[in-house]
């Protein structure tokens, strides 16, 4: 049984909100272009496939796109975008289930901050295992997280915020010992309402990753800061990892 947050009905009705950053073009098109260029003419695998915020755009690139994801009324979002011919998708958990075309597939991805989505360390090993096995030799995982931004934390608070607009107002909260934290949304809805939407997630830093990695047969290609193969460095607040199995 999975550990993660899943998105009911009315969170994956509003989850490409066209008001939201992440669902712009200028955001998806280098994400869906970068994957294009690691695939290289092959497959390739989403886990956590959402409604397709990036499974459609790298498809309309010409790679082939399949997906696994956890929620059902997110899967019957990307329905209303391309039929389960153009991308199958598998409902399941990204830690285990299989997907058609196991060890084919030339790219496995997981986008912003979805390995999180596991809140267990077991889990997360789990997840690159997964990946590894559905990868051809000398295919690629692809990883876009977050850098627990602790630096961040002020002393004696538990909360750091990462976006205070009229519109949202979201914090971070984060246990040291477990490594859990919790992503608190408040979302103005009306003149005086606000929808608090908490996610929980589990922060890891680059490091632990790798390791994951290596247990799966992994080993590090390249780590950046962006998507546009911006240079990772200390102060980054994210990282986009590339890991290849052997060939």
């Amino acid at each position: 049984m999975t550990s993660s947050d899943v998105w009911d009905r009315e969170a994956a009705e509003r989850y490409d909100d066209p008001a939201d950053w992440v669902n712009s073009s200028e955001v998806t098109g280098p994400v869906a272009r970068f994957l294009a260029e690691v695939a290289d003419g092959g497959p390739a695998l989403e886990l956590a496939i959402g409604t397709g915020r990036i499974g459609v755009p790298l498809r309309e690139l010409g790679v082939p796109v399949t997906g696994i994801e956890l929620s059902r009324p997110m899967v019957d979002v990307l329905r209303r975008k391309v039929t389960a011919d153009e991308i199958p998708v598998v409902v399941g958990d990204m830690a285990a289930a299989e997907a058609p075309g196991m060890g084919t597939y030339a790219v496995v991805y997981l986008v912003y901050n979805t390995i999180g989505n596991l809140r267990t360390q077991d889990e997360q090993v789990e997840c690159f295992a997964n990946a590894a096995r559905h990868l051809a030799p000398g295919g690629r995982f692809v990883i876009e997280v977050g850098v627990p931004g602790l630096r961040r934390l002020p002393p004696g608070s538990p909360a750091i915020p990462f976006d205070v607009s009229p519109a949202h107002l979201g914090f971070d909260t984060y246990d040291l010992v477990t490594q859990q934290a919790i992503s608190h949304h408040y979302t103005r809805v009306a003149e005086d309402h606000y929808r608090y939407s908490p996610h929980n997630f589990r922060f890891v830093w680059p490091a632990e990753l790798d390791l994951m990695a290596r247990l799966a047969g992994m080993s590090l290609e390249a780590r950046y800061g962006g998507w546009d193969r911006s240079p990772f460095t200390s102060e980054s607040p994210a990282h986009v990892s590339v890991w290849r199995k052997p060939v």
